[in-house]
């Protein structure tokens, strides 16, 4: 996160995605079926957008899949004026990857 501060300080233009399901959810799948808790894996929504326009890029948040080409294309107008942008994707839980190795 700390490095929008140095992109906008220095205008590199960059977009950065977050997908931001509220945990560790890649280490929790085998934790808690393992140990049965899911202690140190559960976050929030952080509003990492929020953080990232604190730090003089713009910030954007995506909880609409919907709207994701919109929001990307926003993205992409602001990074061409010279400023980077953080979107702050928040994602619901799947069964994603469920059985692959996290290392």
């Amino acid at each position: 996160m700390i490095e929008f501060d140095t992109f906008a300080r220095h205008g590199v233009p960059i977009i950065a995605v977050v997908g931001n399901d509220a945990g560790w959810t890649q280490i929790a799948r085998e934790q808690v079926e393992i140990l049965h808790d899911d202690v140190g894996t559960v976050l929030a929504h952080t509003d990492y957008h929020a953080a990232a326009s604190g730090l003089g890029a713009a910030g954007l948040r995506l909880d609409d899949p919907e709207l994701a080409k919109e929001t990307l294309a926003r993205a992409r107008e602001i990074a061409a004026s010279g400023k980077p942008v953080l979107v702050n994707a928040l994602l619901g839980s799947t069964g994603f990857r469920k059985g692959s190795i996290s290392m």
